[in-house]
This record gives structure tokens, C-alpha cells and sequence, in this order.
């Protein structure tokens, strides 16, 4: 078998004999695979021409909408890349990490449509006022960039690697080029396979390079952005390269990773706390066969308890099946490749020379199946350090295997300092029931780390654990960790989007923006906006309502009806050394009074109003002003009308094509002055519900 490059819209063989690929498991060849003769620049320009052009055309809700559907069809055939998975040396649970968590990102990037307008691009922040009169103001808005992304991807996650970088350049309006390791690229190939004939994407939105990628940064611009995760040594190489100096190309590096897990003094044998460390430790030890940039690498223990730790994880760790990922009982399959056993080896030899096996053989082990000649089987080792402020080696050498350390600590502040040792990590967890433990060491460490999880009793049943990066929440590290964020939700999108500063008049940033902006010009129609349908609202879109009259009545009825008696409301007698004159009206009664001038009671296309973005009260309402409201059609946001499956029962109303617009709701009065200002959220139909 020849694994191919996807290249403009074709399937292509690099030239020459290629890299050999073998199965982990028993050393059987898997074909092999090439890139070179491969034209970058050629491929850079039909990305962009092709695929961000489409992109670009498109909302957030589009492409959010598309993912989703994308999603939707990889999770429909999820069973065809298990089989092949375990020819990397992955158990159905590291598979399960890989297949399902990566489609798992295109389902929570395609949430985060919600958060975008149904535009091509961001509008970010808020107004910032640039004049005294409010006719000149300034905004920000993003927009993607005209460029490719460019993803170079390690060998452990061939899947989840790919799907969790390009769900954000995707939801950007971004297209990619994806370059993942050539050693488990097969398993890439066969994603992008059932990705292009699906027909989901448009044509030049991915493209795949499989072969070593020689060349594949050569014609980067300040437009591309460039991911890189792998070995910290090869991610400043790549940064320091002069066409990225030369031309300011963002660069986001995820890189190995030191990450350490901490049990806290209060979890003795015999708490949950103390099983639930020795089973994280050793899950993430063996998950992947250790090769995770999140596993745990360092084992930090109060000096007391090492020894109960060793013996509990040892324990852990014997009764771990090694083999045959398909065979049944397997719970530790083997590495990547023979070229990984054998780098982990060096990097175990290199650390024995200044601390203690305590468990494991990397001659002497047993396998279920499997080739333990040919394959890439290895032990998992475990290390005891009784000096690591001294015998620093377990700070510097990571072993990117089934590899980790145990080390004591004498009190919290040495926890910390043992931590930043190993000079930025991706993530570390503490194991502890006390709080003010869990807050001392978050604060202490968290400036060293991209990610803390604290677990506990309260949370184990429902955590995702030590080593699982969460796609709504950043995935990186400083320093050694390479200093880059991945994900992060909404962050990981706006990554791949220019920002600009825009100023001008309230008007020419609202047509701009699509976001109606304070002194802006209002638009007057015989027709209320709650009598028309999303589609014929449009931005700016006003009522000016009758004017109502405050009277001592409509407060101290709303404090009876409320229940809300703050004496500033209903006693005169203790306004002294407050700022109100007479007793002041509700807040909360000048909203609702507003409610009553604004909405139109006739049945129509408005279905609900179900919430506030926003509300200030910006001047004091007394008996005898006079309230009018400006309500201004401020947003629109479409929704994409719910599915449902054939024969499921449908809710009542939630079938129907809808949309939500915000209104801007200004409260003034009779001298012209805003005295509340807010903005509701309310959900209208479409006309065409088709």
C-alpha cells in the first residue's frame, strides 16, 4: 500500500521509494509513503484561491453548521478507523481518545457558532467612544485571514491531532494543510478519505501531505498561521526560521511536556482521595502507552507516603496486560514505532544514571499476542527519586513512553518549586479534599502551566482526568511546553482571525458592524417590529414609544407587589448622605414600565423574550419625569431550525424556524437625557420556514 497526498483536489504519490510503514504491533508492513515532488507553493495558492474564498463567503453559523454535519457523518462511521488505529499500537481506549475526542472537537467548535453573528466575520468588544458629542466612535472587527493553515502534527494522535486544529481554522473561514507524522499517517489518510467524499467541505479547504514535508514552510506570509506539535528542540527550529522572522507569520508550538501530578498531604492511604491518585498516576502511564504530551512524568508524594505510593502504583502497574491491542484483556498496547522504543529506551538509560527503577524491565516483560520481537513493545517503568532538588535529570529528560518518577516533597512551597522545575508544562493535577491546599498550590503554580486540574471526591465520577485536554478550554503551555494555545474555544477560532480597528460615525459603524451603535441612525416604520418576521427586521429598525409619567403610586405599588422595600424607594427620612433627592423608582419598575411602552400585545412572529445581555441604570427616576423608550433593533442572529429523527416526538414550538434579535432598550426622559439603557434578547420567527 502506497498512503497518498490529497493536492488540489486529487490523490497523488510522492516520488522516489518513500518511508517504510510498519504495523506496531507485529512489525508487518504497512506500504509506505512520500511527499516528495509536491509543489507548496502551488499547493498554498489553490488553498487559498479555492478554499478560502468559499470560506470566507461564509457565516460563522454556516460554517459551524457544516462542521456539525461533518461531525454527524465521521461519528456514523467511527467503526472503520478503530482496526486500523490498532496497527499504531493504540487499545480500543487510547483509539477511543483519538477517533471520538477528535470528531468530539468538531462537535464543540460547531457550538460555538452560537457565540458568532451570522456573518463572515467577528465584531469584537465593545463601542470605544472617540468624541464629546458621540458623532465620532471606534470599533473592532475581525475578519479571517487571507491565508492558509498549516498544521505539522505528531505521530500519537493521528486523528484527534488533525480534527481539533482544523475544527478552529475551519470555524474561521480559514483552509489547511495538514502535515501529520509520517510514521502513523495511514491512519490520517483514511480520515481525509471519508472527509473529501463526503463533499462537506469545499473543495481546497484540507489538503494532506504525508511524506517527510520538506519544504512545506517555504512560502509562508504574515496571512498563514502555523501549528507545530512535537519535540521542543525541533518547535525552536522551527520558529527561528527566517521567512517567519522575516515576515511576523504566527506560530503556535506545542511541545513536550514535564507535567507533573501532586498528592496533597491530606490524601493518606485510606482516603478516595489517595485511590484516586494511584489510579490517575497510573492510567496516565499506561494510556497511549505513555505517549501523551499530557501525561504524568513527574509523581510528587509528601515525603511520608512515598513508599505507600510506589507500593500501590507498582501494584497498579503489574496487573496491567500488555500485547495484542485486539486481543481480549489488553489494557497497554505498544509504541508508535520501533524507532520511538528505542528512543524511550535511550531516554530511561539516560535518567538510571541518577535515580532508581522501582518497577519494570525493558528486556524482561510479558505480551498478549503480538510480535515482542518485531513490534514496539515496552514496560512501563516506574522511577523512585529521594533528591530531586539535586538529581535534576528528571527535570530535563522526558522518556516519551510508559515512563514516570516519584519524588517527595516536605511541604507545599517544595511542591511548587519542584514543579516549575521542569520549566513550563501543559498541565499538572493536584490530588486533594482541602481547598485552602488546592488554592495555595493553584496560585503558587499556575503561571508554569497551561492547565491545573484539581480532583477530588466531588468531581472523579464526572472529570475527565489528568491528561485530557478540553476543547472549550486552552490547550498549551509556557516555556518548555512550547508557549503556544490551542483551543480555547472561542479563543482557539479568533487565532485565525485579523483584527482591525475601525472608527467613524455611530451610522457608518453600525452599517459596517451589522451591530446597531449608540447614536446611530434610527429608522421609523408605521409597522411595530414586533409585528414583523426575522427576515424583515433590519438593523437600526426603531420604535418611538407614547410617554408615561412617574407618580408615588407606581413605586410604592411595585415595592408592594415586588417585595423590594430598600428604603431608598419607600423612606424619605433616610436619604440623608445618599445621593437620591425624594425616594427613587425601581430600576427593575423602570424596565418593566419601559416593557409596557415597547411591546406590542398582538399574537405575531415574536415567540419569547428570554433575557437580558445588559442593563445600567444611569440616572435617578423621581415622581413627576416623564419616561419614554427608543427601542432599536440592535442584532440579528439566525438559528438553524432543530432536527428530528423520523418518528421522534416533536415538542411543542420546536419545529419551528426562528431567530433571536436584540434590541437595544433606552429609557429616557423628558428632557432627552438616558436614564436606563439595556439590551434584550427575543425570539422571532421566519416567514420562510422552509
Amino acid at each position: 500500500m502506497t498512503v497518498k497526498n490529497y493536492v488540489q483536489g486529487e490523490w497523488v504519490e510522492g516520488s522516489g521509494d518513500g518511508i517504510a510503514l510498519f504495523n506496531a504491533i507485529n512489525g508487518e508492513s504497512l506500504g509506505s509513503t512520500s511527499s516528495e515532488g509536491l509543489d507548496y507553493a502551488l499547493m498554498m495558492e489553490y488553498a487559498k484561491q479555492k478554499g478560502g474564498n468559499a470560506l470566507r463567503k461564509m457565516t460563522f453559523q454556516e460554517r459551524g453548521l457544516m462542521l456539525k454535519k461533518l461531525a454527524l457523518h465521521l461519528m456514523s462511521i467511527k467503526k472503520k478507523f478503530y482496526t486500523l488505529s490498532a496497527a499504531t499500537g493504540a487499545t480500543k481506549v487510547d483509539s477511543w481518545i483519538d477517533i471520538e475526542g477528535g470528531i468530539g472537537n468538531l462537535f464543540a467548535n460547531a457550538s460555538l457558532r452560537r457565540q458568532f453573528p451570522d456573518l463572515p466575520y467577528y465584531v469584537d468588544g465593545d463601542t470605544v467612544p472617540l468624541s464629546k458629542e458621540g458623532t465620532f466612535i471606534g470599533h473592532h472587527i475581525m475578519v479571517p485571514k487571507e491565508g492558509v493553515a498549516i498544521h505539522i502534527n505528531a505521530f500519537n494522535f493521528p486523528i484527534w491531532g488533525m480534527l481539533e486544529k482544523i475544527a478552529c481554522n475551519l470555524m474561521a473561514g480559514v483552509p489547511a494543510i495538514v502535515k501529520p507524522s509520517e510514521h502513523t499517517c495511514y491512519l490520517t489518510e483514511l480520515m481525509v478519505q471519508e472527509i473529501v467524499n463526503s463533499k462537506i467541505l469545499p473543495e481546497g479547504s484540507l489538503q494532506l501531505v504525508c511524506g517527510l514535508g520538506h519544504g512545506i514552510l517555504d512560502h509562508v506570509t504574515s496571512q498563514d498561521v502555523v501549528t507545530f506539535t512535537g519535540s521542543a528542540a525541533t518547535g525552536q527550529k522551527l520558529k527561528s526560521l527566517p521567512q517567519f522572522v522575516e515576515n511576523s507569520v504566527p506560530f503556535n508550538l506545542e511541545a513536550d511536556s514535564l507535567n507533573a501530578s501532586i498528592l496533597g498531604a491530606d490524601a493518606v492511604p485510606g482516603t478516595v482521595e489517595f485511590d484516586l491518585f494511584v489510579k490517575e498516576v497510573t492510567r496516565e502511564i499506561t494510556v497511549k502507552t505513555g505517549q501523551k504530551c499530557t501525561a504524568v512524568r513527574r509523581i510528587m508524594v509528601p515525603e511520608n507516603l512515598v513508599e505507600d505510593v510506589q507500593i500501590a502504583v507498582g501494584k497498579r502497574l503489574a496487573s496491567t496486560t500488555i500485547g495484542d491491542p485486539l486481543q481480549e484483556g489488553v489494557r497497554m498496547g505498544a509504541l508508535a514505532t520501533k524507532l520511538q522504543a528505542e528512543r524511550v529506551r535511550e531516554n530511561v538509560e539516560l535518567l538510571s544514571k541518577s535515580q532508581d527503577i522501582v518497577y519494570g524491565d525493558m528486556d524482561n516483560f510479558d505480551i498478549v499476542g503480538g510480535d515482542k520481537e518485531k513490534g514496539a513493545f515496552f514496560s512501563p517503568i516506574l522511577f523512585r527519586n529521594d533528591d530531586p532538588f539535586n538529581k535534576t535529570a528528571v527535570h530535563d529528560v522526558e522518556a516519551f513512553g510508559p515512563v514516570s518518577t516519584i519524588m517527595p516533597y516536605k511541604n507545599m512551597d517544595e511542591a511548587i518549586e519542584l514543579v516549575k522545575m521542569g520549566k513550563g508544562s501543559l498541565v499538572t493535577s493536584i490530588v486533594t479534599a482541602d481547598d485552602k491546599i488546592a488554592t495555595e498550590f493553584v496560585l503558587g503554580a499556575a503561571c508554569s502551566n497551561g492547565r491545573i486540574l484539581v480532583l477530588n471526591k466531588d468531581c472523579a465520577k464526572e472529570s475527565t482526568g489528568h491528561g485530557s485536554p478540553m476543547p472549550l478550554l486552552t490547550h498549551g503551555g509556557p516555556g518548555r511546553a512550547g508557549g503556544g494555545e490551542e483551543m480555547g474555544g472561542k479563543r482557539g477560532i479568533l487565532h485565525y482571525l485579523h483584527r482591525t480597528s475601525i472608527q467613524g460615525s455611530p451610522t457608518t459603524i453600525t452599517n459596517i458592524t451589522k451591530t446597531y451603535q449608540y447614536g446611530a441612525e434610527q429608522i421609523e416604520h408605521d409597522k411595530h417590529v414586533f409585528q414583523k418576521y426575522f427576515e424583515e427586521i433590519e438593523i437600526g429598525d426603531t420604535v418611538i414609544t407614547r410617554k408615561h409619567t412617574v407618580t408615588d403610586a407606581d413605586i410604592v405599588n411595585f415595592a408592594n407587589v415586588s417585595g423590594d422595600n430598600f428604603y431608598a424607594h419607600v423612606d424619605a427620612t433616610s436619604l440623608d448622605e445618599t445621593i437620591f433627592e425624594q425616594n427613587v423608582a425601581h430600576g427593575y419598575w423602570v424596565l418593566s414600565k419601559a416593557a409596557g411602552l415597547f411591546v406590542d400585545g398582538k399574537k405575531g412572529p415574536v415567540l419569547l423574550n428570554y433575557g437580558l445581555d445588559e442593563c445600567r441604570f444611569t440616572k435617578p427616576v423621581y415622581p413627576g419625569m416623564t419616561l419614554g423608550v427608543r427601542f432599536t433593533a440592535k442584532e440579528k442572529i439566525s438559528q438553524e431550525k432543530k432536527e428530528f429523527a423520523e418518528g421522534e416526538e416533536i415538542p411543542k414550538g420546536m419545529d419551528i424556524k426562528k431567530g433571536i434579535v436584540k434590541f437595544l432598550v433606552d429609557v429616557y426622559d423628558e428632557t432627552g437625557e438616558t436614564v436606563a439603557l439595556a439590551t434584550i434578547l427575543t425570539m422571532i420567527k421566519f416567514k420562510n420556514q422552509d
